[in-house]
């Protein structure tokens, strides 16, 4: 890395500019022809893979595999009877997934149009980038969804045979996901570029033309924000509904058919866990290669000495792009290095999934920016100059490995394979409060090593080359996105498939096979979680310089009584939002409490048979509903905040939002996570048979599990969008908030 002074800086700068030594123009630029295809080929590549996962999974037939096999279950002649209720429970949970997401889809659709007549203030290229956007953050969340109550039922049928099958589809079906999001993502955005550059004569300048781009990221956090807000009150309030009535009331195994919540609960696993999270990480995608173009589009490097040559400026984009292949080869390598053959193996082959992901990301980040950027020095930006490609390099390469570690620590501290999680079930063996003032403690403890990690990672990138190198560390934490993606999604499946095993009378090795596999998806979530958030962290950095930029901030001082006023109402807006979204989810599940208590009684009794419908429609109706609010808050907050009192309140808020948000999402998204796998590892037989499934233990256990769901899947992995978009809509209106100022930066309505 080259660490240069504020001395040195000076020096090289009188030196180029008493020899006028202005970056020479390159005339034997890369061809067009092959920065392009190094773009869409892998993306197509990720297409071609997705469609042969796909074909694979559709040959998985539901034959329940032998009838030797079931005779040695001891379920003999009852096969035909098995598949029937597998096929009707995940013919419920598609339905069911479907038209909540057309219904959300429906709101969707509303705001774009009309934010869309908002945003022609800026201009018709950060609508036409915004509609795109949306529609692929949207057309993503929706394949992923598919996919998964697709391959679901596969993974129950899949695991009655033995784990190593049930393991196999599950994996596969969530390659697909990570694979085909971040192929759609490049595609639509190298697309756009292309298509801004062709009509290059409207814009006034490079600058313009790649702050116009930035809306497509608007266009994929915003979505992200309803998706994961609106999913995440689904499911929560059918998981905790379901819990508090089935499990405590009456003592249930988890996703017993007797309970009327259990299909909304297993839908709401694919809503807000796949299309939420999916969508969730495209907007980190989106923000990130945004905040990077735009930034870059400000060095007259870039934007002028190479002007013909379209590499260096496609350097963010490839960086996603090359990330698809280094997916695919992961898959293909992380079967013979980590095979599953038994219970343990389970996590040890998804985590080796992100080790040889970003191995293998290594060298490729390394190689693209010797050969993306300018030979020798160059000028990157005001704060970046005399900047070269290694300089460039290890931004990437930090956020990488960061990135890794931050994964690492979400698993020790969530997984029940390690002493934090176990200390919760233990001290659950007195209390619920006891477990729960635990959970509490090592959510907040999580926070320390991803936070130094963070701050490194920062402290280096904008070291090495500004703001530009912080959007590069949040792209390198993302180069590996397509495999982040592909564990997250399998948590989700895994479930489902443990749920359908459990509707259909599948035997208990069945259900202890699909149990393990969803223990490790819950960690899997929990790692993808962390992922998000550390990025987000990055991204809004790096949007938050270029908002300066383009608001013409030069410094932001806490002591400015604007800044300062924008900064504490910054902080507030997380835990504002918070409070939003986790008082939703009580409200709907209270009235999923009761519609469950008022059919029991003859679901018991054998005089009806469970009203699934109705509390589909309850998670429904509360989660459509919910959602506005909180979204309304996070969407008009800087912008209102900017036009009424002035870019400096708006600095001091977005500086607010990043600093509180991120500790909050992480400790709430940990601490959730730890107690939902302190119940699984007591259900598990880990505190010995004198605390199995239903004893006292065990019912205070469930509780933390009830009061962490709203914290790990609801509103703690929506604060990083939180945080995401409200940067990335004060960049996008970063100019009218700039009008609406008054020269000192402080609202229009006052003289200074």
């Amino acid at each position: 890395m080259a660490a240069h002074t504020t001395s040195d800086v000076m020096q090289l700068h009188t030196t180029l500019a008493s020899t006028h030594a202005a970056p020479a123009p390159i005339t034997d630029a890369t061809p067009d022809w092959i920065i392009d295809t190094m773009i869409v080929a892998p993306a197509i590549l990720g297409l071609l893979w997705s469609a042969k996962e796909s074909y694979y999974l559709s040959g998985v037939k539901l034959d329940g595999h032998a009838s030797t096999l079931l005779k040695a279950d001891g379920l003999g002649e009852d096969t035909s009877k098995i598949l029937k209720v597998m096929n009707e429970v995940a013919g419920f949970i598609s339905e069911g997934a479907v038209a909540f997401l057309v219904k959300e889809y429906q709101y969707m659709a509303v705001y774009v149009v009309v934010f869309s007549v908002l945003l022609m203030a800026v201009g018709m290229g950060t609508v036409i980038s915004f509609v795109v956007g949306s529609i692929t953050s949207i057309l993503s969340g929706y394949v992923g969804m598919k996919i998964a109550v697709y391959t679901n039922v596969r993974t129950a049928h899949e695991a009655w045979k033995d784990l190593a099958s049930g393991y196999d589809v599950a994996i596969r079906g969530g390659c697909v996901m990570g694979l085909s999001l971040v192929s759609m993502g490049v595609l639509a955005l190298w697309g756009l570029i292309k298509g801004f550059n062709a009509q290059k004569e409207q814009f006034g300048s490079s600058a313009e033309l790649y702050d116009a781009i930035a809306g497509f990221g608007l266009g994929g956090s915003s979505i992200a924000l309803f998706g994961r807000v609106g999913g995440g009150i689904y499911t929560k309030a059918a998981d905790v509904g379901a819990d508090l009535s089935g499990k405590n009331e009456y003592g249930m195994d988890e996703d017993d058919p007797r309970n009327p919540a259990c299909i909304a609960d297993n839908v709401g696993d694919n809503v807000g866990d796949i299309a939420g999270m999916g969508a969730d990480l495209f907007g980190s995608f989106a923000e990130a290669t945004c905040a990077s173009l735009v930034v870059a589009a400000s060095s007259a490097t870039l934007a002028k000495g190479i002007a013909d040559d379209m590499l260096a400026m496609m350097f963010p984009v490839m960086i996603s792009s090359t990330g698809i292949v280094v997916g695919i080869l992961t898959l293909c390598i992380v079967n013979y290095v980590y095979p599953v053959k038994d219970l343990p193996d389970i996590e040890k082959a998804l985590k080796g999934v992100l080790v040889i992901s970003t191995v293998l990301e290594t060298p490729v980040l390394v190689f693209l920016a010797k050969w993306c950027m300018p030979s020798g020095t160059f000028d990157l930006a005001s704060n970046a100059m005399g900047v070269t490609w290694v300089d460039v390099a290890i931004p990437c390469l930090v956020g990488a490995w960061a990135g890794l570690i931050i994964g690492f620590v979400t698993e020790y501290y969530t997984s029940f394979s390690y002493r934090p999680v176990q200390e919760i079930s233990e001290t659950q063996r007195v209390s619920a409060a006891t477990g729960i003032i635990y959970g509490l403690a090592l959510g907040y403890l999580s926070c320390v090593i991803p936070i130094f990690c963070l701050g490194v990672t920062v402290l280096v990138s904008h070291q090495c080359c500004g703001f530009y190198g912080v959007s590069l560390g949040a792209l390198g934490m993302l180069s590996t996105v397509t495999m982040g993606l592909t564990i997250d999604a399998y948590g989700p499946i895994s479930d489902n498939a443990g749920g359908i095993a459990e509707m259909s009378g599948l035997g208990p090795d069945v259900r202890r096979r699909t149990d393990a596999l969803d223990a490790a998806g819950n960690t899997t979530a929990a790692i993808g979680k962390g992922f998000a958030i550390g990025s987000a962290a990055l991204v809004s950095l790096a949007l938050f310089g270029a908002f300066c930029v383009r608001a013409d901030i030069t410094t932001v001082n806490i002591l400015n009584p604007w800044c300062f006023a924008g900064l504490l109402y910054g902080a507030l807006m997380p835990y504002a939002f918070a409070a939003m979204t986790m008082k939703s989810v009580g409200e709907a599940a209270n009235d999923m409490v009761q519609e469950c208590m008022e059919q029991f009684p003859k679901i018991m009794s054998g005089e009806m048979e469970p009203q699934y419908t109705r509390c589909i429609q309850i998670s429904t109706d509360a989660s459509l509903r919910e959602m506005i609010a909180p979204g309304a808050l996070v969407i008009l907050s800087p912008l209102v905040g900017g036009v009424v009192f002035g870019k400096e309140c708006t600095a001091g808020m977005l500086s607010g939002a990043l600093v509180s948000g991120i500790m909050l999402a992480i400790s709430m998204s940990n601490t959730g996570g730890a107690w939902d796998n302190a119940k699984k590892y007591i259900e598990a037989g880990g505190l010995g048979p004198e605390h199995p499934k239903g004893s006292a233990t065990h019912k205070n256990a469930v509780t933390g599990d009830t009061v962490g769901d709203p914290l790990k899947d609801t509103s703690g992995p929506a604060i990083n969008i939180v945080i995401k978009l409200s940067a990335i809509m004060s960049l996008v209106f970063g100019n009218v908030i700039n009008a609406y100022s008054n020269k000192e930066g402080g609202p229009f309505w006052i003289t200074p």
